[in-house]
């Protein structure tokens, strides 16, 4: 059985977590645009070189080269024996980049098969955020909430002093909130429209959110 899904939900509220749990368990692989465009730039191909000119301007990668890298990718990946569907990371973030996704699905031969909301109040996200720390030599990632270091301050994996990054900061947070319920939150809306959305409470430990999504993926998959 071949199952293709996304994972919504607000910065903060464990999407990353839940997909890799997911990912793991079943066996679909995690496309994070992020890594496409990363591993493109290494490529040294001809796109790569465009797309490090975007990135060292200090622009964004429009969505027509993401779409493009997305759809390689996927090719490659559904033309593969063992092909047990995808969890999309970072794209869609948009209504205009989800009726892309449609597309590229269709020409494919392939569909959306449902798209997993993580509800999380913004209390939360905030103070789970702001509760982030990180190492700046491994880039483990501890919360003086949910996963303490050992010794306060300090990464448990090589002693490096941790550090918070900007974005993780309570201000910046709540910054990064209104651009998500402005530009990504209508796709709540938009695939509920479709049939294709379901939702749960993230407002959970960690744990239990990964058991709260495993549950609905094993469900489409019953």
């Amino acid at each position: 059985m071949v199952l293709n899904l996304i994972i919504l939900g607000a910065p903060g509220a464990g999407k990353g977590t839940v997909a890799q749990a997911v990912s793991n368990k079943f066996g679909l692989v995690q496309v994070s645009t992020g890594d496409l465009i990363r591993a493109e730039v290494a490529s040294g191909s001809e796109l790569a070189k465009e797309l490090q000119d975007i990135m060292s301007s200090g622009g964004l990668v429009g969505d027509e080269l993401v779409a493009k890298m997305l759809e390689a990718k996927l090719k490659e990946l559904s033309a593969k024996e063992d092909f047990s569907g995808v969890i999309f990371d970072g794209f869609p973030r948009t209504i205009p980049q989800a009726d892309e996704l449609e597309h590229i699905l269709l020409r494919l031969e392939q569909k959306l098969d449902v798209v997993i909301n993580i509800e999380s109040s913004e209390e939360n996200i905030v103070k789970r955020l702001s509760s982030r720390w990180s190492c700046p030599k491994c880039k483990a990632i501890f919360n003086s909430v949910t996963n303490l270091p050992k010794e306060e301050g300090k990464c448990d994996l090589d002693g490096e002093a941790l550090f918070q990054r900007d974005d993780d900061k309570p201000e910046a947070v709540k910054q990064r909130l209104v651009q998500y319920n402005k530009k990504t939150a209508p796709l709540i809306e938009y695939y509920k429209e479709k049939g294709l959305l379901k939702s749960y409470d993230g407002n959970c430990t960690p744990q239990e959110s990964i058991e709260r999504g495993m549950k609905l993926v094993e469900e489409l998959m019953s």
